[in-house]
């Protein structure tokens, strides 16, 4: 890949964006110079009034100006305006944690990520070295690390090194000692160790095998979690993002972002799924929170299987390169059901991951027996929905369930997916435009730090669904392909509806919050590959410029 269009590039783009400390919202904004797209429709005008956290006047210039007496004035020279994008699905403390960490993730080869734990294990000394980031099948070498990788670059400490799915990681020798793995030791439920051959322990734990690892893992003190959700806020806000639907989030990551937020000191608009093991207060006393709030805690998030990359997602039949694999339920039925009926009855929502055709009909199948028959009104989502049997695609809409999709794991995964799935399952595949048309509410987001985490990285891959190259294969279903119109709602009137928040954020209306993304592109008609090219000229929440370029 050419350096403007890479992950690195664009990461180092954005770090050289300017990033503005909150203050007192001005008591009159007028914004104006580019497109302004208010996400009504196909509306666009030439003008926004902004007074104190919400916007007073959508429509023509001169009328604008004849109400902004005393308006500041924020000039977009050209640059276009946008609701105010969120990232539908992310892992806040995740992002923040990936910037103090090894990160694997611009690791371009085994051999490069080798390098970079021996530059980290150098420059760290003493104590357990964990990071995060790799993906194996973008490697030339096309194969997962093993312990042996490791220990010839780190024999005498503990290591262990998570894909970028999260779903699988890789251990030495030390760490899997210190653990009490050996090669006898049984799949846990819900898991598998990698095995070679001879049945020996390659290093290698996917999904709930990833527990077994956990006891020897550092627990970051409040300090460092404090430290790395105001990395997340500041790197999120510098890319445009105004909100994020938080997933899989601990105690005592919400605790200080609660904290943060009524200092000030971390500025996006967020709602909040808790992990499962950490739900008790949400499941008991259900969400907290008004609509217009800064945070807010929504419900809780459940695992039902695992995810492509490592084979756990859970398949109707066998993977096509691995015959003896259909995937992994990480949460059976009665658990599911258990904690289904207690945020039913406490008004929680509920997020739940499924990535494989058996894993979303499991879900759909779930939640119509919590739910009841017919469409339900509770908002209840599926994150991820990657792969789905044609025949499940009308479920969402029938049944009232939410799609939370992250356009850049098609254009990750692609290039590997069709061998894993085959040629017939590839119809249901990341099959965005499908459950729009059939009527599903489909919602965008990240997944970061899965993956990057940029607004226009996700945009782009809606839109165009090529690799960040400009490259596509015949099989990648370019047919999914969303209009820019629908792309722009993933982000903002979908992402608003998905939490409740559609009568607040969204769009770009009178009496709506001021919630607002504007890029140097328009993305609404810009060639794709001047999307990822764009920097973020504006950030504005609440009316509060936080970021200005």
């Amino acid at each position: 890949m050419t350096a403007p269009f890479s992950r690195r590039g664009l990461l180092a783009a954005g770090a050289a964006f300017a990033i503005l400390p909150a203050r007192a919202a001005v008591a009159r904004t007028l914004i104006t110079g580019g497109p302004i797209y208010t996400g009504v429709g196909a509306t666009r005008v030439e003008a926004l009034l902004v007074e104190g956290a919400r916007i007073a006047f959508a429509g023509p210039l001169a009328e604008a100006r004849r109400r902004a007496e005393n308006a500041a004035l924020i000039d977009l020279r050209g640059a276009a305006a946008f609701p105010g994008f969120v990232d539908s699905h992310v892992h806040l403390t995740g992002v923040g944690m990936r910037e103090l960490t090894l990160n694997l993730a611009p690791a371009t080869s085994l051999a490069d990520a080798m390098a970079r734990l021996g530059a980290w294990a150098q420059a760290n000394p003493g104590g357990i070295i964990s990071g995060r980031g790799w993906i194996e099948t973008h490697w030339p070498e096309r194969r997962t690390p093993t312990r042996a990788d490791l220990d010839a670059v780190v024999p005498d400490r503990p290591v262990y090194l998570q894909r970028a799915d999260g779903h699988a990681g890789v251990a030495n020798s030390a760490a899997l000692a210190a653990a009490g793995i050996t090669d006898s030791t049984p799949d846990p439920a819900g898991g598998r160790i990698e095995r070679d051959a001879g049945g020996a322990a390659t290093g290698l734990l996917v999904d709930n095998a990833e527990q077994l690892i956990a006891p020897i893992l550092p627990t970051p003190d409040d300090d460092r979690v404090r430290e790395a959700l105001r990395r997340a806020d500041a790197l999120y806000t510098a890319r445009g993002w105004t909100g994020a639907h938080n997933m899989s989030v601990d105690r005592q990551s919400l605790r200080l972002l609660e904290a943060l937020t009524a200092q000030g000191a971390a500025r996006l608009r967020t709602d909040h799924y808790m992990d499962v093991g950490e739900a008790e207060d949400v499941l008991a006393k259900g969400p907290r929170g008004e609509a217009g709030d800064r945070l807010r805690l929504r419900g809780v998030k459940v695992y039902a299987d695992g995810a492509l990359g490592s084979r756990g997602a859970a398949l109707l039949a066998p993977y096509s390169d691995a015959p003896a694999l259909r995937g992994l339920f990480v949460t059976r039925r009665a658990q599911a059901l258990e904690v289904y009926a207690r945020a039913k009855a406490s008004g929680a929502q509920v997020a739940t991951h499924a990535i494989g055709d058996a894993g979303n009909r499991a879900v759909l199948d779930w939640f119509a027996e919590s739910l009841g028959p017919g469409r339900s009104h509770a908002r209840w989502r599926i994150e991820h929905a990657q792969v789905i049997a044609p025949d499940d695609i009308a479920r969402f809409a029938a049944q009232g369930v939410i799609a939370s999709m992250q356009p850049s794991h098609a254009i990750g995964d692609l290039p590997f997916v069709p061998a894993r799935l085959g040629p017939e399952r590839l119809q249901g595949a990341y099959a965005w435009r499908s459950l729009i048309e059939s009527g599903a509410t489909v919602c965008g987001g990240s997944d970061a730090p899965v993956e990057v985490g940029d607004p226009r990285i996700e945009f782009y891959a809606a839109c165009h669904r090529h690799a960040l190259d400009g490259t596509a294969g015949s099989d990648w279903g370019l047919d999914q392909a969303l209009s820019r119109a629908q792309a722009l709602a993933l982000f903002t009137r979908a992402a608003a509806y998905a939490v409740g928040r559609e009568a607040e954020v969204g769009t770009l209306e009178p009496g709506k919050r001021a919630d607002i993304s504007a890029f140097s592109a328009d993305f609404m008609t810009c060639a794709p590959a001047d999307i990822l090219k764009a920097q973020t000229v504006l950030t504005m929440i609440d009316g509060q410029a936080l970021h200005r370029l």
